[in-house]
C-alpha cells in the first residue's frame, strides 16, 4: 500500500500538460526541419528542371535554402552559445519541476512554498537565479509569436502546391474545364520564386500534367504538408506551455502572498 500510495502521488502531481507539451514541441521542431528543408531542397531540383535553365534565376532560392535553413541546423554554435542553451534548458527544467510542485501543493501532496517561490535553490543553499517562471512566460511568448509566423510561412508553399496540383487535376479532366488545356498553366513568377525575366518561367498543358505526376512533385508536395504540421504541432505546444506557465505564475504568486488558492 505503501508503494501504491507514493505511485499515486507523484501521478497526482504529475505536469501531464506539459509533459505532451514537450514532446510535441520536440516532435513537432524536429519534423518542420527536417522535412522543409527536404521539400526546399526537391522544389529547387523542380525548377531547376522544369522552369528555368539559367542559374541566376534561382540563385536566391538556393541561397536562402543553404543559409537561412540547413546552416543554422548543421551549425548551431553560430546561432546559439552554448551556455545560453544550458542555461535554456536549465530554465525549462526548472519551470517544469516547478510546475509539478504547485500541481502537488494545490493537491496537498507537498507543503507549501516558502516565501515568494520565484527562485528555486541550487545545491549548498545557493540561490539560482537561472530562470523565473516571469521570464519563462515572457520567453514563451515570444517564442509563440515567432513560430506562428513560421506557421503562416510555411503555409504559403503549401497553397502554391496545391494550386499546382488543381491545375493538374483541370488538365487531367478537360470536361471539368471551359478553359483550353494550352491555357492552363503553373507560373513560378508569380508566386515570386522566379524573376519575371525568368524563361520558360511557366509550364503549361500536357507538360505540367506530365510534371504533376512524377514522383519528384508529389514527394515534394507532401513534404511541404508535413512540414506545415511539424509547425502547426509547435505552435500548439508553445500555445500550451504559454497558458501552463501563466496559470503557474499566477499560483505561485497567490501562494506567496499566503492568498489560498
Amino acid at each position: 500500500l505503501g508503494l501504491l500510495e507514493c505511485c499515486a502521488r507523484c501521478l497526482i502531481g504529475a505536469p501531464f500538460a506539459s509533459l505532451v507539451a514537450t514532446g510535441l514541441c520536440f516532435f513537432g521542431v524536429a519534423l518542420f526541419c527536417g522535412c522543409g528543408h527536404e521539400a526546399l531542397t526537391g522544389t529547387e531540383q523542380l525548377i531547376e528542371t522544369y522552369f528555368s535553365k539559367n542559374y541566376q534565376d534561382y540563385e536566391y532560392l538556393i541561397d536562402v535554402i543553404l543559409t537561412g535553413v540547413w546552416h543554422p541546423f548543421a551549425r548551431p554554435q553560430r546561432v546559439c552559445h552554448a551556455r545560453r542553451g544550458q542555461r535554456a534548458g536549465d530554465c525549462g527544467r526548472r519551470v517544469l519541476a516547478r510546475g509539478a510542485r504547485v500541481l502537488g501543493e494545490r493537491k496537498g501532496t507537498a507543503a507549501a512554498p516558502s516565501g515568494s517561490g520565484w527562485r528555486g535553490t541550487m545545491e549548498g543553499g545557493q540561490e539560482s537565479r537561472i530562470c523565473t517562471p516571469r521570464q519563462f512566460v515572457g520567453i514563451t511568448y515570444v517564442l509563440t509569436i515567432i513560430w506562428l509566423l513560421v506557421f503562416a510561412c510555411s503555409a504559403v508553399p503549401v497553397y502554391i502546391y496545391f494550386n499546382t496540383w488543381t491545375t493538374c487535376q483541370s488538365i487531367a479532366n478537360p470536361s471539368k474545364t471551359t478553359a483550353s488545356i494550352g491555357t492552363l498553366c503553373a507560373d513560378a513568377r508569380m508566386y515570386g520564386v522566379l524573376p519575371w525575366n525568368a524563361f520558360p518561367g511557366k509550364v503549361c498543358g500536357s507538360n505540367l500534367l506530365s510534371i504533376c505526376k512524377t514522383s519528384e512533385f508529389q514527394m515534394t508536395f507532401h513534404l511541404f504538408i508535413a512540414a506545415f504540421v511539424g509547425a502547426a504541432a509547435t505552435l500548439v505546444s508553445l500555445l500550451t506551455f504559454m497558458i501552463a506557465a501563466t496559470y503557474n505564475f499566477a499560483v505561485l504568486k497567490l501562494m506567496g502572498r499566503g492568498t489560498k488558492f
